[in-house]
């Protein structure tokens, strides 16, 4: 939807959400595409702060509206950027106007294939996969393929002829159980290449058919008592089922649909006009037209989508409605999806609708009645504007830290958020890090004369809040203060001295303020979690090298972060990045021959 630039408060009509946001001048002319993760600051920061890049300021006195198109994620936001960019190749828009692309994931037709990233797409006998707009999502991928298979990483000529001639020997990777060895084995083809068609429907987003598959193979293996190949395969499913990056929008590869929803508001009609192709959102528009009152919305939907496939020249014969079409078209299947990725795809479509219909869009979150549930849920006395909550993260005692998150006014308050490394306790002691983190957090508030929470909310059942409720016995503010703990496996809400805990509806909005508050909680906590065990794996991997010191050592980090990194990579490059001497200590120490 259009909004003009010009006119008093347009900002604060701006959707705070990931999106794709174009610039046009008086002349309707587009002068710059972007996007953005919140499009409201994004926007914002081009009209309330000086800029010392000129083409910046010049480009800010032409701009005289603003269209947002809303997405998914992020990443969505950038592949419709990349489209639109080409597509148009406005003035002021220097990045990806060229013939730049996204990386793929490259799959070989030759024997024994091979996998990597790519962003040229020029031979003709492999297979591609993607695009992937960020760069660590298509990393992430082939490195859990290479975790479920051990598929080889080199680019010798694997040839029936060259192995029978013994010209290669195993490597490193062999020695490590992460290749069956191949170049001095031909008889491994068959093997190989079944696990190739299982590393194919995991690019191809069939991770469910994938994981079917394999607990067949499994159920197979136990009735055959193959227990150690059962117990591998079991193994896989279970990393399977923790790899969720799929994408909302970017979710089956293999969907190409036109989706159009409409709202009619008054005597206009808001309607959403998005592509997906390949699982990928290709065109997005939003806009309204006046339209005449004894039509009614079926007609009007069915009108208004001839003319955008005539302007669009699109060929696709589904189209994802939220209007109930009755009409019969031949060649042409109306849907009005009612689950999975169909339904959330209509969703994010109506979601742009609703930008422009104003600001009581459907979805948005009543704050105000989510705090007015939860206080009548725990019975308080007073609305619970400050909120904290508490998570503890460790992995068998190792690297344990906890996280406490603040909401005020029934949101999250980013800004008032803790990290905390426990330093008292010895081992997986969930119950005493809780009791330490508490104590240390108010401790600090008293000191300084902050205000305490309303609530405090404890993530866990009665032993971790009970250590809590220690703490706060022992500072003396027990009474002055509501703390209720949250178990996750029935979202059960204990309170102090109940023997019971309280089960509520999913459906309570109070109920639904607590799991936000948890799952905020968990996510800041366990991102501290990772990046201590990160700084502490390269620290120890890196620094017991004998004879590399300490500006050594930044060399290395600066190609490359781990040591796999560097075993991945061939001598040439190894050399070329840390020079010969340095290249070569490494290589003797890792036995890389």
């Amino acid at each position: 939807m259009r909004i003009d630039c010009k006119s008093d408060g347009f900002l604060t009509n701006l959707p705070e959400s990931p999106g794709v946001y174009k610039y046009f001048n008086s002349e309707n002319k587009l002068l710059y595409v972007g996007k953005a993760k919140n499009l409201r600051k994004r926007i914002s920061s081009y009209f309330q702060k000086q800029h010392s890049d000129q083409k910046t300021r010049v480009l800010v006195k032409q701009i005289q509206s603003v269209e947002t198109l809303l997405v998914g994620s992020e990443l969505d936001a950038l592949l419709l950027e990349n489209n639109l960019i080409k597509e148009n190749k406005p003035r002021y828009n220097i990045l990806l106007k060229d013939d730049k692309t996204y990386p793929w994931i490259c799959l070989t037709q030759e024997p024994f294939p091979r996998i990597f990233s790519t962003r040229n797409r020029h031979n003709a006998n492999a297979e591609y996969f993607g695009p992937f707009p960020k760069g660590n999502v298509h990393k992430n991928l082939i490195e859990l393929v290479h975790e479920l298979y051990p598929i080889r990483t080199c680019s010798l000529d694997l040839t029936e002829k060259n192995i029978s001639n013994h010209r290669f020997s195993v490597c490193l990777e062999y020695h490590l159980k992460r290749c069956q060895g191949p170049c001095i084995n031909y008889n491994l083809l068959t093997s190989y290449q079944k696990n190739i068609d299982e590393i194919r429907l995991l690019l191809k987003g069939k991770t469910f058919s994938l994981i079917q598959l394999l607990r067949k193979k499994m159920e197979e293996a136990s009735q055959e008592l193959a227990f150690e190949k059962a117990h591998e395969l079991k193994a896989r499913i279970a990393t399977l089922n923790a790899f969720h990056s799929k994408s909302a929008m970017v979710n089956d590869l293999t969907m190409h649909c036109d989706v159009l929803t409409c709202k009619l508001v008054d005597d206009h009609l808001y309607y959403n006009y998005t592509w997906v192709r390949e699982g990928r959102i290709d065109l997005s528009i939003s806009d309204k037209m006046l339209v005449p009152h004894m039509e009614s919305v079926e007609e009007l939907t069915l009108i208004l989508w001839h003319e955008l496939k005539i302007r669009f020249s699109s060929h696709q014969k589904t189209i994802l409605t939220n209007v109930t079409i009755n009409s019969n078209i031949e060649g042409h299947r109306f849907v009005k999806p009612q689950r999975g990725d169909k339904l959330k795809i209509l969703e994010f479509s109506l979601k742009n609708i609703s930008v422009a219909t104003g600001p009581n869009k459907p979805g948005a979150i009543d704050y105000h009645a989510r705090l007015e549930a939860l206080k009548m849920l725990l019975r308080m006395d007073d609305l619970p504007n400050h909120i904290e909550c508490f998570d503890n993260s460790n992995i068998q005692g190792e690297f344990a830290v906890a996280a406490c998150v603040v909401f005020k006014n029934g949101e999250p308050s980013s800004k008032d958020y803790r990290h905390f490394n426990i330093r008292t306790v010895e081992g997986p002691d969930d119950f005493a890090s809780m009791r330490e983190i508490v104590t240390r957090r108010y401790q600090r508030v008293i000191k300084e004369g902050h205000a305490l929470p309303h609530l405090i909310v404890i993530d866990g059942g009665k032993g971790q809040l009970s250590s809590a409720v220690e703490s706060l016995q022992e500072l003396g503010i027990l009474n002055t203060v509501v703390i209720i703990g949250l178990a996750k496996k029935l979202e059960e809400i204990y309170f102090p001295g109940a023997s019971e805990p309280l089960i509520e509806n999913h459906e309570n909005p109070g109920l639904q303020l607590l799991q936000h508050l948890r799952n905020e909680a968990h996510r800041f906590g366990i991102t501290h979690h990772r990046n201590r065990r990160s700084s502490a794996f390269i620290d120890s991997a890196w620094k017991n090298i004998p004879g590399v010191g300490e500006k050594s050592l930044e060399k290395i980090m600066k190609h490359y972060p781990t040591p796999k990194s560097f075993t991945a990579d061939v001598p040439a490059h190894q050399e070329e990045n840390l020079g010969k001497r340095l290249a070569e200590t490494l290589r003797k120490y890792f036995i890389i021959t």
